[in-house]
C-alpha cells in the first residue's frame, strides 16, 4: 500500500469515528422523563441504636418520576428534577433539582460514563459544590449537584429556619439516597458506578445517606466529620453561627444534645463499607475541627491509607481541590471488581 493509500485510510477512519461520535453525542435527548424506583428504605441493624435511626430516616418505598431538561447560559448543561421522600407541604422545596454537568466525550470512547452525586457546603451560591462539580466534569466523568432542602432551584420565598433543623437534615439525607436511583435512570450512565461527594454540610449529609445501605460506589467526606454536639459547642464561624441560630431557636444544653443526637452521622457510620469511603480534612480547621473528622473516620472505621489529612483551614481547603478532585475522579473510575487504590 503507498503512502498516499495509507493516510487516505487513516483519515477516512478518523472522519468515520469523529462522526459517529458527534452524531452519537447529537443524539442524546435535550429532555427526557424516566420512572424510578426507590431501591431500598428497609435497613436492619444489630445495633438498637442505629435502628432507631434508621427507622427515623426511612420512608414508603415506591416509584417516582425523573426528568430532565436542558438549561442555557450555565455552567451545567440539565437540569434533573425528581420528588423527596420526605415531603414539607412546600411544593418548590419537595421538588429536588440537581444541575447535571455533562462532559465533552472523548473521539473513540463507548459505553455509559461513571458519575459523581456533589453536595453542596452551607453557602447559598453553593461555590465549592459548584467548583468541585465542574471539576469531575473536565476530568471525564458525569456530575450532578444536588440542591440541599431550600437551596438553590428550591428556595423560593421560604428561607432556612434553624427551628427546622432537625426537618431539613432529614428530608435532605432521603434526597440524597434516592438521588442515586434518579441518577441511575439518566442516559449514559454507568450504574455500576455512581459515587457520592459531600464537602462541609454536604459531607455531614451524604455521609449519614450512604451509611443507609452502602448503595453508593465509592464515597468521598470534606471537611465534616463526627460528635456534632461537640462541634458545635466547640466550632468557630460557620459553626458559631449555626450554634447562635439554635440557642435563638431554644436548643441549648441537653435541648441542643438531643436535638442533634437525632442526625449525629457516627451513629450508623459503622455501615459504610471503609474500602469504598474516603475521608479528607484540614488540619487547622476550626469550623469543623480535625477531632471530629476523626471521630467520624474512627466510627467507620477507616484505615490510614482512605484518611486524607492536609494542611490549611475550613475555607483555605480549597487550594487543595485539583489534587482531591483528581483523587475523587481516578477512584470513580475504578471498576466495581477491582479494589479501590489507595
Amino acid at each position: 500500500m503507498s503512502h498516499r493509500a495509507f493516510v487516505g485510510n487513516v483519515l477516512g477512519v478518523v472522519v468515520f469515528w469523529l462522526w459517529v461520535g458527534l452524531s452519537a453525542h447529537a443524539e442524546e435527548p435535550s429532555e427526557g422523563t424516566a420512572t424510578a424506583s426507590d431501591s431500598g428504605t428497609v435497613w436492619k441493624d444489630d445495633r438498637p441504636d442505629a435502628q432507631q435511626m434508621l427507622e427515623q430516616l426511612a420512608w414508603t418505598r415506591g416509584r417516582f418520576p425523573v426528568t430532565w431538561s436542558r438549561v442555557e447560559g450555565r455552567d451545567y448543561q440539565r437540569l434533573v428534577r425528581f420528588p423527596t421522600p420526605h415531603p414539607s407541604g412546600n411544593a418548590q422545596n419537595d421538588l429536588v433539582s440537581m444541575e447535571w454537568y455533562q462532559p465533552k466525550k472523548p473521539l473513540l470512547e463507548v459505553g455509559p460514563l461513571p458519575v459523581i452525586v456533589v453536595i453542596h457546603e452551607s453557602g447559598s451560591a453553593m461555590p465549592a459544590g459548584r467548583a468541585i462539580a465542574r471539576g469531575i466534569q473536565q476530568r471525564g466523568l458525569h456530575a450532578v449537584l444536588l440542591h440541599l432542602p431550600y437551596y438553590g432551584e428550591r428556595r423560593g420565598e421560604k428561607r432556612r429556619d434553624a427551628a427546622d433543623f432537625l426537618v431539613t437534615m432529614r428530608q435532605g439525607v432521603a434526597d440524597v439516597r434516592r438521588a442515586f436511583d434518579a441518577v441511575a435512570e439518566l442516559p449514559g450512565i454507568d450504574r455500576q458506578r455512581i459515587s457520592l461527594q459531600g464537602t462541609s454540610l454536604g459531607g455531614f449529609v451524604a455521609t449519614s445517606a450512604a451509611s443507609l445501605d452502602g448503595c453508593y460506589h465509592q464515597t468521598f467526606i470534606m471537611l465534616a466529620g463526627g460528635d456534632l454536639f461537640n462541634m458545635i459547642q466547640t466550632g468557630k464561624q460557620d459553626t458559631a453561627r449555626v450554634r447562635e441560630q439554635l440557642a435563638a431557636a431554644g436548643y441549648e444544653g441537653e435541648a441542643l444534645r438531643g436535638l442533634l443526637n437525632q442526625v449525629e452521622p457516627t451513629r450508623i457510620a459503622h455501615r459504610l463499607p471503609s474500602q469504598r469511603t474516603w475521608i479528607y480534612a484540614a488540619l487547622q480547621d476550626d469550623v469543623v475541627p480535625i477531632r471530629n473528622a476523626r471521630v467520624l473516620a474512627d466510627a467507620i472505621p477507616l484505615e490510614r491509607s482512605h484518611r486524607m489529612e492536609f494542611v490549611g483551614g475550613h475555607y483555605t481547603a480549597a487550594l487543595w481541590l485539583p489534587v482531591v478532585v483528581d483523587h475523587f475522579t481516578q477512584q470513580a473510575r475504578t471498576p466495581v471488581s477491582v479494589p479501590p487504590q489507595p
